[in-house]
């Protein structure tokens, strides 16, 4: 018989990545078109950005496997009549959402190829797979290994992946161009990210209106993140 795995994520960043107010809007922006009806979110962590698509939903469930997060996530939704909390991993029947969000949880998958196909079996047909991914493993820091990422990712990778599996991308786009010359500035400098980390966060978000128009002029040739899209 199988057992519910007990899964503790300490999630001490969420709080600072809250104050990412410009750049959950610039993510919002690149997915709200295909957000509606049934819907999703595994990992929601503390649940900020789904207040921004909420209103594209006729029914929410929010997939969040650790118990402390789950708790908080109860508390703070549980006036809301079309979410529904669950302490677990995506564990569903096929052929049940319109769409499925992993923002920035992925990364923290060991075994991603496995619940993107999980993912895809749980979508209706027609439905939307969308994922968003810190982007190029040359990045990969001590950061991304201290916040549980056993990974990041670039287009070659899920183009692989997808073909492999006979998956269909919709739409694959590097984003946040500021986001990648910071992470690379950290990465070859060595510097050592915990230090005024709050500052960095509020910098960075900052430029976010900047890194829109750059990703535009370089057509997203490049990014701190990925975003992935895949219909069934």
């Amino acid at each position: 018989m199988d057992t519910k795995k007990d899964i503790n994520y300490d999630g001490w960043e969420l709080p600072l990545f809250d104050l990412s107010k410009n750049f959950r809007k610039y993510q919002f922006d690149l997915i709200k078109e295909f957000v509606s009806g049934n819907v999703a979110e595994i990992g929601p962590g503390n649940g900020i950005i789904l207040k921004l698509y909420l209103d594209h939903c006729d029914k929410l469930d929010l997939f969040e496997p650790d118990k402390n997060l789950y708790s908080k996530l109860n508390d703070k939704f549980s006036n809301y009549k079309k979410i529904t909390v669950i302490n677990d991993e995506l564990n569903t029947s096929s052929n049940i959402y319109d769409v499925i969000l992993y923002l920035d949880v992925l990364e923290h998958i060991e075994d991603y190829e496995k619940e993107i196909l999980k993912a895809h079996n749980a979508l209706k047909k027609g439905g939307y797979l969308l994922i968003n991914v810190p982007a190029f493993q040359f990045l990969y820091s001590d950061f991304d290994k201290d916040i549980g990422h056993f990974r990041r990712y670039s287009k070659k990778d899920i183009t692989n992946l997808c073909s492999n599996y006979n998956l269909e991308i919709n739409k694959l786009k590097y984003y946040d161009s500021i986001g990648f010359f910071l992470s690379f500035l950290s990465k070859m400098t060595r510097s050592n990210y915990k230090k005024n980390f709050e500052k960095k966060i509020k910098i960075w978000d900052s430029l976010i209106p900047f890194s829109r128009i750059l990703d535009k002029i370089f057509i997203s040739y490049f990014g701190k993140s990925l975003l992935i899209v895949i219909k069934k």
